[in-house]
């Protein structure tokens, strides 16, 4: 393998790592149904549950454990901060030689959440 093969692989890589890195931050950002969770509504819930635990059978006890195990990663999750712009400029540089090795069609990426703005601006029509 030459330099330049090694080269392209380890862009295509790089363009892979990107693409993906933006999608799947679209996708854990979507829009869900029903009212959005703030920090303070879910340490409210895990107040209730600490009050409720003293009193719970043991199979409702379980199922509260895990509902606390459950708002506490929901909780660490909020206040992790991402980067979505410059997740974005990365899709928008990797994503037309991406598209372009892998034959993707741009209703693919819009199937993904990606909005025709941004396959515009990433040279994907």
């Amino acid at each position: 393998m030459d330099a330049d093969h090694k080269a392209k692989l380890a862009q295509g890589r790089a363009d892979a790592r990107a693409v993906k890195a933006y999608l799947e931050f679209l996708e854990t950002n979507k829009p869900k149904r029903g009212r959005k969770r703030t920090p303070e509504s879910i340490g409210n819930r895990l107040a209730a549950i600490s009050a409720e635990l003293d009193s719970a059978s043991a199979l409702a006890r379980l199922n509260l454990y895990q509902e606390q195990s459950d708002l506490e990663a929901e909780l660490a999750a909020m206040e992790e901060t991402v980067d979505g712009d410059a997740l974005k400029a990365g899709f928008v540089e990797a994503a037309g030689r991406y598209a372009d090795s892998k034959g993707l069609k741009p209703a693919a990426f819009k199937q993904m959440g990606v909005d025709a703005a941004t396959l515009r601006e990433a040279g994907i029509s």
